[in-house]
């Protein structure tokens, strides 16, 4: 069986955010750049909720661990 395949929107919508393509890039546009070495799930900017998910996600290397990742590297700055 296929693992699925998930979207930023998708987690986005997991997340209880708006999943739209303009909201998303509105969202990282407010919240980005992170501090170097802070994780994703850190950011002071998620609800507790939110950032257990993303934890969770990462730790188990799930199926979304791929876009949380995404999310991650688009959050950072850039080199």
């Amino acid at each position: 069986m296929e693992q699925p395949i998930h979207s930023l929107a998708s987690l986005f919508k997991q997340l209880g955010l708006d999943a739209d393509d303009a909201s998303i890039d509105a969202f990282i546009a407010q919240h980005s750049p992170l501090p170097e070495g802070m994780k994703i799930s850190e950011a002071p900017f998620w609800t507790p909720a939110q950032a257990a998910l993303l934890k969770e996600e990462i730790l188990e290397d799930a199926d979304w661990a791929v876009v949380v990742d995404e999310l991650n590297v688009r959050l950072h700055p850039q080199h």
